[in-house]
C-alpha cells in the first residue's frame, strides 16, 4: 500500500532527547523543533537521520580546565522500534546493508511524525561499513562522504522500502543529505527538470569551512556510477560541493534568518535563495514554571503560540517574577554541585552556552579584565556552558583558560563551567539565568535558536545584533540590549575592541542598574516582551511559511 508525505525531510543530526545522542548543536536542535510542530500542525511528514553509534562525546572538565572525552553508549531499542527493512548502498563497489530504527513524535492532537534513523552497524557488514555510522562528524573527509552517501541515497531507498511512494518534497537540512538527489536522478532517468521540483534546501552556515566539498577521485572511488554522467554540471567543476549540487537540485533554497539570506546570496552568487527564520518548539522549551503562568494567563498558547505577543502583557508582574526565581532556584541547585563558589539567587545571572568555536567569541566577555571587575564589583555571577570537539585543541584551550580565570576573579564575581552540555542543561540555563550571553562575529551567526528558548522563559538577551536577534531586537527593543554598534568595524579586531566595551558599558549603565537598583518594572516589562516574541519566533510559524513556500507539492 503506498503512503503519502507532504515532506521527508533529511538532517545529518537530530536532537530529540539528551539521552539519545544523535545531536551535535544547533543544527539537530532545530530539526527536532521542525518536526515537533510538525507533529503539532498534523503535517504529513517523516524524518530521515543517522543512528549514531556514540553521537557526540561525552565531556569531563578535570579541575586545572583540561578536558577529556569518552563515548557516550546508548541502546536504541530503549527509544525507538527496530524496522524490519534493509536497503543496500553501493559504497566502494561493494553493497552495504542499512537498517533503520523508528521513533515517533506525537503531536497535541496524537498526530505521528516518525523518525528514522538509518543504522550500519549490521552482522551482514563488514566491520569497516558498520564503522560509518559510528560517530557522528567523526573520521575524515573519506568517512563523512560515506555517511553522506548512506544518509542521502539509502534515506531514499529506506523511505521507498517503508512503503512511501507518494512524497512531496525532499527537503535537504543542510548540504549533508544532498545525494538523495542522486537517487532521484536515478528514479527519474536521470532527468534534473523532474528532480529539481521534488526538493528544497536549506542552507545554515555562513562559514565556508561549513559546506562540505569532495575531491571526486574520491567522489568516485566511493560512488562508483551512482555518479552522473552530469555531476561536474550539477555539483561543481572542480571539486564536489554539496552545497552546489543542493542548490541546483532544488526548486526553493533559503537561509535560517533574514541577515543570513543575504549573506548567502552573496555566497553563492546567481542563486535564488529565500530566507525563513528558524523558530524553536514552545511546548518543548518552556520551563515548568512558565509553562503554568502561560496556562493561567494565556489560553490556547499551546495550540497557537502566536497568541503569546498580545496575551503576555496581562500576567501581573508580581506572578511573572514569582515564576521566574523558581525556575532561578532550580538551575542554582544544579550549579551549586559544581560551582567554585556557591550562587544565590538574591545576584544577576549572566549565561553563555554554545559550541566553542572562534566565530561565536567565547572569550569577549574577558577582553579587559580590569573592566570586567570594574563592572562586576560583587554583582554577577557568570555560568558557561559549552563543548569542544575531541581534537579542537584551540577550543579545549578556550576552556582551559576560562577555568583559570574563574579562579582568578572568584573574589569579584562567581563563574562556573558547567561540563557537558547538553539539551537538560540547556533548559535550566535558558528559564533560571538573567541574562542569555550571545557574542558571535556578526555575519557570522546565521540564526542562533538558544536566545530564543531563553525568550520563552523570560530571560533577557544581551546579544549582537546577527542572525535572528536583529529581527528581535527590531521588533522589540525593550525585550533586552543590543552588544556594538549597528556599522560594521574596519576589521575583525577594533570589532572585538569595540564590541567588548559596549558589552561593559551595557552591563555597567543599563543591565546592572535596571535589575539592582530599580523597583523591577522596567526588568519585568522586558521579560514580558521578551516572552511576547515567541508569538513570532516559534518553529509553527516557521513550518507555516516552509508549507508556503517550500513543501508546496502535496
Amino acid at each position: 500500500m503506498s503512503k503519502h508525505l507532504r515532506v521527508a525531510y533529511f538532517t545529518m543530526e537530530i536532537g530529540l532527547d539528551a539521552k539519545m545522542p544523535t545531536y551535535a548543536g544547533g543544527l539537530g536542535m532545530l530539526a527536532a523543533d521542525i518536526m515537533r510542530s510538525c507533529s503539532d500542525l498534523s503535517v504529513s511528514a517523516a524524518c530521515i537521520s543517522m543512528r549514531w553509534q556514540h553521537g557526540y562525546m561525552q565531556q569531563h572538565i578535570n579541575p586545572d580546565g583540561s578536558q577529556e572525552y569518552s563515548d557516550y553508549e546508548w541502546d536504541p531499542n530503549v527509544f525507538c522500534k527496530k524496522r524490519k527493512e534493509t536497503v543496500t548502498v553501493q559504497i566502494e563497489g561493494r553493497d552495504v546493508v542499512v537498517g533503520c530504527y523508528q521513533y515517533d513524535l506525537k503531536g497535541m492532537s496524537g498526530h505521528v511524525v516518525p523518525v528514522f534513523f538509518l543504522d550500519t552497524d549490521l552482522p551482514e557488514n563488514e566491520p569497516w561499513d558498520r564503522e560509518i555510522t559510528n560517530h557522528l562528524y567523526g573520521g575524515d573527509g573519506y568517512m563523512r562522504l560515506k555517511q553522506e552517501t548512506v544518509l542521502g541515497i539509502g534515506g531514499v531507498k529506506m523511505l521507498r522500502a517503508l512503503g512511501y511512494s507518494d512524497i512531496g518534497t525532499f527537503h535537504m537540512n543542510e548540504g549533508h543529505a544532498a545525494f538523495l538527489t542522486l537517487e532521484l536522478l536515478r528514479e527519474c532517468e536521470w532527468n534534473n527538470d523532474a528532480v529539481r521540483p521534488q526538493c528544497a534546501f536549506t542552507t545554515h552556515t555562513p562559514v565556508k569551512a561549513g559546506h562540505d566539498v569532495f575531491s571526486y577521485d574520491m567522489a568516485y572511488h566511493i560512488l562508483g556510477d551512482q555518479l552522473p554522467w552530469h555531476i561536474h554540471d550539477i555539483a561543481g567543476h572542480d571539486a564536489l560541493s554539496m552545497t552546489h549540487l543542493a542548490l541546483n537540485m532544488s526548486h526553493y533554497t533559503c537561509g535560517v534568518s533574514q541577515i543570513h539570506g543575504k549573506v548567502s546570496r552573496d555566497m553563492f552568487p546567481g542563486y535564488e535563495i529565500d530566507a525563513i527564520t528558524n523558530g524553536v518548539h514552545h511546548r518543548t522549551w518552556i520551563c515548568p514554571e512558565m509553562e503554568t503562568l502561560l496556562n493561567r494567563h494565556c489560553s490556547g498558547w499551546k495550540e497557537d503560540p502566536s497568541i503569546l505577543t498580545e496575551s503576555v502583557n496581562d500576567i501581573p508582574n508580581e506572578e511573572v517574577w514569582a515564576s521566574h526565581l523558581k525556575a532561578k532556584r532550580r538551575l542554582i541547585e544544579e550549579v551549586n554541585k559544581h560551582a567554585p563558589v556557591p550562587f544565590d539567587e538574591d545576584h544577576l545571572i549572566i549565561s553563555t552556552a554554545r559550541r566553542v568555536v572562534p566565530y561565536k567569541r567565547p572569550e569577549l566577555l574577558y577582553t579587559n579584565l580590569q573592566r570586567l571587575k570594574e563592572v562586576c564589583c560583587g554583582r554577577i555571577q557568570i555560568i558557561h556552558a559549552g563543548n569542544a570537539h575531541p581534537s579542537d585543541a584551540f577550543g579545549q584551550g578556550i576552556i582551559q583558560r576560562m577555568i583559570e580565570r574563574s579562579k582568578e576573579l572568584r573574589d569579584c564575581v562567581r563563574i562556573c563551567y558547567m561540563e557537558n552540555y547538553n539539551p537538560d542543561l540547556a533548559k535550566l540555563l535558558v528559564s533560571g539565568s538573567d541574562i542569555w550571553l550571545n557574542t558571535p562575529m556578526r555575519l557570522f551567526e546565521a540564526s542562533g535558536t538558544s536566545g530564543m528558548k531563553a525568550c520563552l522563559n523570560g530571560v533577557l538577551n544581551l546579544s549582537t545584533l546577527d542572525g535572528w536577534w536583529i529581527e528581535a531586537y527590531g521588533r522589540d527593543y525593550e525585550s533586552g540590549w543590543r552588544i556594538g554598534p549597528l556599522a560594521r568595524a574596519l576589521g575583525p579586531e577594533e570589532h572585538r575592541q569595540l564590541d567588548a566595551e559596549d558589552l561593559y558599558t551595557q552591563l555597567q549603565y543599563e543591565v546592572i542598574p535596571e535589575y539592582y537598583y530599580s523597583d523591577r518594572k522596567r526588568w519585568i516589562r522586558r521579560m514580558k516582551n521578551a516572552i511576547g516574541l515567541l508569538g513570532y519566533f516559534s518553529s509553527h510559524r516557521c513550518v507555516e511559511e516552509y508549507l508556503l513556500k517550500a513543501w508546496i507539492r502535496e
